[in-house]
């Protein structure tokens, strides 16, 4: 995939770095609240990240280490501190609340509070606290969309046709989610896919990532992310060998992201994928009404 001429430069960045330490302590707390569901230790890693952070910006900023400190062109390197502050609120917002997928009114007010709020407040705190505005949704940033992305948008949804009907029937994980027997309860069901859809690439790719992309090269950058993701989306309900599916979304995610570093189109990718999401838990939930569609 073609890279975006309008696609902002990152400046110099070293190939390892000790802040990758406290950057990985912070992204493994996605695991504890996520998957191994022990709150304090995700709280502990996350304080140990943002100390060891701190004491390394404090090294950074002495004057034996100020050439270190400084990138290509001479400007001051980011704050580790400060970036990895705002994943960290993030995180502590998400695992406020449950994850297991329901559709009653109220679990919809509470995805809506803890998911927006957790792009939503680091973003504020960013802009108006720090005054860095290190966080943007870039919705056209890469221009126009070349014939290689559009012809990607029908290959996603024929990859999501052969494998996720596979993965959700065989595996059983469609159970993750509650049945959806009713048009109410079928038009919640696509409502909540796509609005999680939606809400993984504001937070995971708007937000985790490009803050870490900000002091990492790309790879380190998107392994950290996918390691947030892949957590989140396994307390979602994508759980028994699905990692083996959203560990390579995750970092594709990413991949697509800092080629075009356009929103939308990640956003399009996304909902492409959650659209086929949506029809095999309507499926294996309803035998009989989408056989001529899937082969299982």
């Amino acid at each position: 995939m073609p890279a975006s001429p309008a696609a902002a430069p990152v400046g110099t960045l070293p190939a390892w770095s000790w802040r990758l330490a406290p950057a990985l302590l912070v992204c493994l707390a996605a695991p504890a609240f996520f998957v191994v569901r022990i709150p304090w230790i995700g709280w502990a890693l996350l304080a140990a990240g943002l100390v060891v952070a701190f004491l390394l910006e404090r090294a950074d900023a002495a004057p034996s280490a100020a050439a270190a400190g400084a990138t290509a062109v001479g400007t001051r390197r980011p704050s580790i501190v400060r970036d990895l502050s705002l994943i960290a609120v993030g995180l502590l917002i998400v695992s406020a609340i449950p994850l297991e997928a329901e559709l009653d009114n109220v679990a919809f007010v509470r995805f809506a509070a803890a998911l927006g709020g957790a792009v939503a407040v680091p973003y504020a705190i960013s802009r108006w606290a720090y005054r860095d505005h290190a966080i943007r949704f870039p919705w056209r940033g890469g221009g126009r969309w070349t014939g290689f992305q559009w012809s990607w948008l029908a290959i996603v949804l024929v990859l999501g046709w052969l494998i996720l009907p596979f993965y959700f029937i065989t595996s059983g994980v469609y159970l993750n989610w509650p049945v959806v027997d009713t048009p109410d309860l079928i038009a919640r069901l696509f409502v909540g896919v796509g609005a999680v859809g939606i809400w993984d690439e504001l937070f995971f790719i708007c937000t985790c990532f490009a803050l870490l992309r900000r002091h990492f090269p790309f790879w380190q950058a998107n392994v950290l992310q996918m390691l947030v993701f892949v957590s989140f989306l396994w307390e979602l309900g994508y759980r028994s060998w699905g990692p083996v599916l959203t560990i390579p979304f995750a970092l594709l995610m990413g991949y697509i992201f800092m080629k075009t570093r356009s929103l939308a189109y990640v956003v399009t990718v996304h909902l492409l994928f959650d659209a086929v999401v949506f029809l095999v838990l309507v499926h294996a939930h309803n035998p009989g009404m989408l056989d001529w569609l899937f082969p299982l």
